[in-house]
């Protein structure tokens, strides 16, 4: 069975990058009729906090990325967070110093800085020396008796690695590309490329998508493979995600996080829409498609090698296809907290909603439908410049005053056909047609230049508050 895996470091909210890798490797899961793991990599003590794994793990949920085994769900490859798994670790690294594949060294941080510099000054790669490679027993004690505590190290294969990437195809590590190299600090604490392969190896993953930044860390873990006499899961490297400068994409582009877009009152789905499309494209050439038919579709032979781009104006467009393609009430129960920030009376759960329905296509996420109803609640709403200046003029006074005073002798209920008549009464009357004539009356109800159709708005405004503004 496919297993893949998602191991976030609990550092703070997940941004745009990683979660197209969870994103991929769900994705993966799901279309493989697989399995999806989230582990936590928390073994960064000073930067790891327990409410940032509440963070990430409650952004994951929002956005609708289940998993089968991890955090909250438990499983049977547990712990799912590295600080739990020490025993394991000590149990493979013991292994490993046994056959000869790893080994203690005692080097002090100013000896490896003096090799640094000096391999710097020769123009060599800065590789450890394997200094420690074969002390004797005498040594290590006398090390320790100094008060020496060991890290431990790989002795690295003296040969080249290949890889079959999923997605960049054959990459080969040439002989010599890294020196031996530390799996485990000398506070005992293993680091990333070593608990990575033993966590991977124990919970049987058998497909690591993940992002490009980890390609160059793939040998180490090969020769850990290797070394354990194990094999390797398939790897698959992700592009980087771009801004639309063609820089990597930073908060500098707009929103990254779930946090914010979430903050931002965009649909769960529509993001999960817009992030299956960063480096994967439907074999139909749709763009707008619910998360089971991507399910559906996904084959990882589709994702690109390339970097790809992170459209928020393709993301506004899904988000508006799916604002105007989601229930109502679901929809009201979303703005209802945005609202209440600008404290209108939301008592009148009617007329919200009839608020809601006629204004929620003009957003491109929730938190912007307080744009588009002030004047639905406010005495003293927010009148546009353009407005004042056009309602200053004799020729908009003049269509103005025609329709109050139509408006006022209408007395069936307000609809579509009434207002055209309406409208029809005020061009015989002014000779007023086009943007004359409907400017006019859209400013003075609303305050807007823009906005729904004014046939939709009249009814919600009612014919008394719609004569108080026009009779102003």
């Amino acid at each position: 069975m496919i297993r893949t895996r998602f191991a976030p470091s609990p550092t703070g909210h997940i941004h745009v990058g990683n979660v197209r890798s969870a994103m991929f490797g769900w994705l993966f899961a799901r279309s493989q009729k697989g399995k999806f793991i989230i582990r936590i990599e928390d073994t960064d003590l000073e930067r790891s906090k327990p409410e940032y794994t509440d963070m990430l793990l409650n952004d994951m949920e929002w956005l609708g990325l289940d998993w089968d085994e991890g955090p909250r769900v438990g499983g049977d490859y547990g712990p799912y967070f590295q600080t739990q798994r020490g025993d394991t670790y000590q149990k493979y690294t013991q292994q490993l110093l046994d056959s000869g594949h790893a080994f203690k060294c005692y080097c002090s941080e100013d000896e490896l800085t003096a090799e640094r510099e000096l391999a710097e000054k020769e123009s060599r790669p800065p590789h450890y020396n394997g200094s420690c490679r074969c002390l004797t027993e005498e040594q290590k004690i006398a090390f320790e008796t100094e008060g020496r505590a060991p890290v431990i190290r790989f002795r690295v294969f003296e040969e080249a690695f290949i890889l079959n990437d999923m997605i960049k195809g054959e990459v080969t590590f040439p002989k010599g590309m890294v020196g031996d190299f530390v799996i485990v600090r000398a506070s005992g604490i293993p680091v990333y490329n070593y608990a990575v392969v033993i966590d991977d190896l124990t919970m049987d993953i058998t497909h690591v998508l993940r992002a490009d930044e980890h390609l160059s860390n793939t040998v180490r873990q090969q020769m850990i493979y290797k070394a354990l006499g194990m094999p390797e899961p398939k790897f698959g490297h992700m592009a980087l995600v771009l801004g639309e400068d063609r820089k990597k994409l930073s908060k500098r582009h707009g929103a990254t996080s779930i946090e914010e877009f979430r903050r931002l009152g965009y649909l769960p789905e529509s993001l999960r829409n817009a992030l299956a499309l960063l480096g994967w494209s439907s074999p139909t050439a749709e763009e707008i498609m619910p998360t089971s038919k991507i399910i559906e579709l996904f084959d990882i032979n589709r994702v690109s090698a390339s970097p790809s781009v992170f459209d928020f104006k393709r993301l506004d467009w899904i988000s508006r296809h799916d604002i105007m393609n989601t229930n109502i009430e679901k929809i009201m129960d979303l703005c209802i907290p945005y609202l209440e920030e600008k404290q209108y009376d939301l008592s009148d759960k009617k007329y919200l909603k009839s608020i809601i329905e006629i204004v929620r296509g003009n957003c491109n996420h929730l938190s912007e439908i307080t744009d588009f109803v002030d004047y639905f609640f406010d005495k003293d709403y927010i009148v546009d410049q353009e407005i004042k200046d056009l309602l200053a003029t004799e020729e908009a006074q003049e269509v103005i005053k025609s329709f109050a005073k139509a408006l006022s002798e209408e007395d069936r209920p307000l609809d579509k056909d009434v207002y055209k008549d309406l409208t029809t009464i005020v061009k015989e009357e002014t000779g007023m047609g086009g943007k004359k004539l409907f400017m006019p009356i859209r400013g003075a109800l609303t305050g807007k230049a823009h906005g729904p159709e004014m046939f939709l708005i009249l009814p919600i405004l009612g014919k008394e508050r719609a004569l108080n503004r026009l009779l102003v």
